[in-house]
């Protein structure tokens, strides 16, 4: 093993001992910087070293001059407390200071505790384990769509959007059931150009694995179509024999490497203890010595980076090549307007259905009709339904459009199964990846399911849009388990996240559209079952109307006496009650975004809603927290509280007060306490 004082004869080492030193550098930028911290991940950092190291160095595709090269490799460290050894990696390609390196996990850094896309380099905001996984998939399944896309337009296409997606995961992602339900996805749809290492150092925070797990991952994987390798995942030809094997197998794989917890370091390797605390001072000491390394505190030669950025000048000209075969393909201006509205997203000006007024329609049924249009104008439109394709008004897509799978390629509908999760966090992968607007259906009730993935999409700003139908109590004799009650108000305390209830199908078009225009934010449309009646207004004053938030639906001549404040089907139950109400000069008013609302003026939302001089009532068919803000301490919240019954809407109306006699009772006995 080579030494720090040999460093000046560097050149005239042999490759595996510049391969050993360099490598040994970055396990102690990853040990430093934890210590430095006093807070961090380090040892599974350390058994992961040799296989990231191999793969940054060797294989990874990039553009050094260019991070967000549409057709690099993608990289995600699904397990994002091993973060540390992403920054240390980035450093060495240079996208990473070394000030933020030694400000790790501080506030203000560019290297936070975990992962974060807005990070150069980081492609997925990571943490929360399975998630990178199933973001991966997601990556991955976008370049073979964008791929089929573009070759529709060039058949040389497919040399222009050819790329991997490599994860990274632990122990602790495969005990996430989401990362395999995507696994059983990207199986299933033979998504060959998905390689990932399975760090199984056997090490969590709690001790040995085998005190919760004995699952046989090879056996598993095995079963969901996935090509498998073990290997010694500290054996760096074996390393590179299995990720070269990877590349040419027509299936997802899988590198199980076995691993030492901590590995290299002097005296605790294999300590689960490695896992979430800083090594000692002295074992740092100690390992730096054992390893033949400097003491000197992220110390970096720069022998190190030459030797590792010796293929830059190959990727430089790689991608360079590239851009010049791209510039020659959008001299023909069809391919040059598809390529500015997929990959650029400039998006044209959408037509969109004619809704006759007056009928009655549900607005799950006008999301499909909406979808059916839209997609004939944005080929980049994809997605499908977690196996409720005639609830969610999907199947049409599906028909036209056909199923993905590895025979059709070119299919744009996803048939996800019952995995609302893996469905949401795949989303967030393929948006993160670029070149595809992905939608997913479920029920508003399951969205519960999807919540972390809601939550970790808003996070990274990726665009995603979640359609959740049956939307509130009115879907009936379900019951209350298939009733949601708590759910638009829980949605909406999601920072970057736009919660849309259409009051009709008009209204579901505009937010669809808004939606699709929301290119850094997640969005979900909650849509009924029930019909609901078609408003008479234009389309263009509800796009108005939706892309500031909430607009006067209905007014009255001059001041109005109360402003009824509702959001989807109340819409049309707040003016029968107006009509009702004829001895009061009543406002109606459409809030069909919250977060979009409260981002207008303060003058135009007093002028929507008068800050006083009336009385406000809410009415939405879901719980009354929340409605405070817009109603104010005199105002009226009417909404349910409580789990909803098994009935038939027309009679859970009755029962819960959503009937026009019902609510002018509640409002008028309202006024009647105030005098």
């Amino acid at each position: 093993m080579k030494s720090y004082t040999e460093l000046d004869s560097f050149e005239s080492w042999t490759p595996e001992e510049k391969d050993q030193y360099t490598l040994n550098v970055i396990k102690m930028l990853v040990v430093d910087g934890v210590r430095n911290a006093n807070s961090g991940h380090p040892g599974g950092a350390l058994s992961s070293s040799d296989f990231a190291y191999i793969l940054f160095k060797e294989y990874l595709n990039l553009d050094p001059d260019d991070d967000q090269w549409f057709n690099r490799d993608r990289f995600v460290l699904s397990a994002g407390h091993e973060s540390m050894l992403l920054y240390a990696l980035l450093h060495f390609i240079g996208w990473m200071p070394m000030d933020e390196i030694k400000n790790f996990r501080q506030l203000g850094s560019k290297t936070p505790g975990h992962p974060e896309v807005e990070i150069k380099g980081v492609e997925a905001t990571t943490g929360p384990l399975g998630q990178g996984v199933c973001m991966g998939a997601g990556m991955a399944v976008a370049e073979v769509v964008v791929c089929e896309l573009f070759k529709k337009q060039n058949e040389n296409a497919e040399d222009l959007l050819r790329h991997f997606t490599y994860v990274l995961c632990g122990d602790g992602d495969l005990q996430e059931p989401v990362a395999l339900g995507a696994a059983a996805l990207a199986g299933h749809w033979g998504l060959s150009k998905l390689i990932m290492f399975y760090d199984s150092n056997d090490a969590q925070i709690s001790g040995k694995t085998g005190r919760s797990d004995s699952t046989n991952v090879a056996t598993v994987f095995d079963g969901l179509n996935w090509h498998v390798q073990n290997i010694d995942g500290h054996d760096h030809n074996a390393i590179r024999n299995a990720i070269e094997k990877a590349q040419v197998i027509d299936q997802p794989s899988i590198i199980i490497g076995k691993t030492v917890m901590a590995h290299g370091t002097a005296t605790m390797e294999g300590d689960h203890e490695t896992h979430g605390a800083p090594l000692p001072h002295e074992e740092i000491s100690a390992t730096k010595e054992k390893l033949q390394m400097s003491n000197e505190s992220f110390h970096v030669p720069d022998q190190c980076i030459a030797h590792f950025q010796n293929r830059f000048e190959k990727l430089r000209n790689t991608a360079s090549d590239w851009k010049s075969t791209l510039n020659e393909m959008q001299k023909n201006d069809e391919f040059k307007r598809t390529w500015e509205m997929v990959v650029e997203n400039e998006l044209p000006e959408l037509q969109f259905p004619d809704f006759e007024e007056g009928t009655s329609l549900a607005t799950r049924k006008a999301f499909g009709a909406t979808l059916d249009l839209f997609a004939e104008q944005l080929p980049q439109l994809v997605g499908g339904s977690a196996d409720l394709e005639p609830s969610n008004y999907t199947g049409n897509f599906a028909k036209t459009y056909g199923d993905f799978l590895p025979d059709n390629a070119k299919g744009r509908n996803f048939a996800f199964g019952v995995r609302e999760f893996p469905m949401a966090a795949l989303m967030n992968g393929m948006s993160l990846h670029g070149g595809v607007i992905p939608f997913g259906g479920t029920f508003l009730v399951f969205a519960d399911y999807s919540r972390p993935a809601l939550r970790l999409g808003a996070l990274q700003n990726v665009r995603a849009i979640h359609e959740f139908t049956h939307d509130s109590f009115f879907v009936g004799e379900d019951g209350p388990t298939h009733q949601p009650i708590e759910h638009a108000m829980a949605l909406r305390t999601i920072p970057n996240f736009y919660v849309f209830r259409p009051a009709d199908a008009k209204e579901t078009s505009a937010c669809f559209e808004k939606a699709i225009r929301l290119n850094t934010s997640q969005s979900a449309l909650l849509l009924t079952r029930q019909g609901v009646p078609v408003s008479g207004k234009t389309i263009a004053e509800i796009k108005d109307g939706v892309e500031k938030g909430g607009y006067i639906y209905q007014d009255c001549d001059g001041d109005p006496e109360l402003v009824l404040i509702a959001t989807g089907s109340e819409v049309s139950l707040a003016q029968d009650v107006a009509k009702k109400m004829n001895d009061k000069k009543i406002r109606v008013v459409s809030l069909p975004c919250w977060k979009l609302f409260m981002e207008q003026s303060q003058e135009y939302r007093n002028k929507v809603i008068p800050p006083r001089g009336c009385m406000k009532i809410s009415i939405e068919a879901g719980t009354t927290l929340g409605w405070e803000r817009f109603v104010g301490p005199a105002g009226l919240t009417i909404g349910i509280d409580h789990f909803g019954s098994s009935a038939p809407n027309k009679v859970l109306a009755e029962e819960f007060g959503f009937t026009p006699e019902k609510v002018e009772l509640k409002i008028r006995e309202h006024l009647s306490s105030l005098l």
